[in-house]
């Protein structure tokens, strides 16, 4: 199969169709209407990793057909934060997805990803996209009271980018179903609201799937594309935030106390940050917070059995890492 290129544009060669502008996405998209198959969805900014992949397979396993993004989202970038430096890598996201099949049911072939969508910034923003927001003109999407808590409180704006894109690119591609990681749960929860609040129906909020973060199997680090800035000695201690977690969710349970909860993660990560220090790591947390999945409120009592997002960020060198545990009953949110 051939890529389908805008006329200017250079890519590495691939064997998966790449479409470069929503016209002609949406010419394809169409002739998947007419043969009434289904589409999954994955949206990545690239820099794909296994994590990437994961949600990749349960896409290719469970639709007809699955498309691919990969688009660095402008308007998800404080102008302070990496949007220069962010990585990219098309060539070995373009092998790795090639490399990447899973069985296709009742029959002896496999499923490829069937499309790449690479919209360009002048697409996906036709009034213009700048990082500071006061100078920002065109139509955005904010999910309001929901992305000021959590990850939006130490990242204003970040979620009115996250919206507002990711809006564009269900209606570019109208998936069956999409997937997203648990890794950005916030995220994700915001986005299944999202859909529901805009009455969309592809997808409908029910066909937004949040999966399972996926991890390291040396030490439990969430995979993610920013895990690439981490220098060797930096990546030793990266697990820390998972580990400070686990002591919390423990203490959660042993002590039901909000409070007390996360005194002992953050003592525990004191200790952790005074082992990095020996190593010339400087370990500064950001954030551990306990919420409702629902509200994104503050969760202040033990309830057993209800379902708490705990949630942290913290600082390994130069690179931020963030991650989070569901407590308590999980039904309704992942799958």
């Amino acid at each position: 199969m051939s890529r389908l290129l805008a006329a200017s544009v250079t890519l590495p060669t691939s064997t998966i169709p790449i479409f470069r502008t929503v016209a002609s996405l949406r010419e394809w998209r169409r002739k998947a209407y007419l043969e009434q198959k289904s589409v999954g969805f994955v949206a990545t900014m690239g820099a794909l990793h296994d994590g990437h992949i994961s949600l990749l397979k349960h896409s290719l396993s469970r639709n007809d057909l699955t498309v691919l993004s990969i688009f660095v989202n402008p308007a998800q970038f404080a102008p302070t934060e990496d949007l220069s430096t962010y990585p990219r890598t098309l060539e070995a996201d373009l092998a790795l997805l090639e490399q990447t099949k899973v069985p296709e049911p009742s029959t002896e072939s496999e499923r490829i990803t069937s499309a790449i969508f690479m919209p360009t910034v002048q697409d996906m923003y036709p009034s213009g996209i700048t990082q500071d927001v006061s100078g920002q003109k065109g139509t955005f999407i904010e999910v309001k009271g929901y992305g000021h808590q959590m990850e939006g409180g130490s990242r204003p704006g970040f979620f009115r980018g996250v919206a507002t894109v990711v809006t564009k690119l269900f209606n570019a591609v109208e998936p069956t179903d999409t997937y997203f990681g648990q890794k950005d749960i916030q995220q994700g929860l915001l986005l299944r609201r999202m859909c529901r609040d805009l009455l969309l129906s592809h997808p409908e909020p029910g066909h937004l799937h949040i999966m399972p973060t996926v991890r390291s199997p040396v030490d439990g680090l969430a995979l993610s594309s920013r895990n690439a800035y981490l220098s060797p000695n930096d990546r030793k201690h990266a697990s820390s935030l998972y580990a400070t977690l686990n002591v919390c969710k423990d203490a959660w349970r042993d002590l039901r106390d909000k409070n007390l909860a996360i005194e002992k993660a953050l003592a525990y990560l004191k200790e952790r940050s005074s082992a990095a220090e020996a190593d010339g790591v400087l370990i500064k947390p950001d954030y551990i917070h306990m919420n409702d999945p629902d509200t994104f409120d503050d969760v202040q009592t033990y309830e057993e059995g209800k379902a708490v997002i705990l949630s942290g960020a913290m600082w390994v060198g130069k690179t931020r890492l963030i991650d989070n545990i569901i407590l308590g009953n999980a039904e309704g949110i992942l799958g």
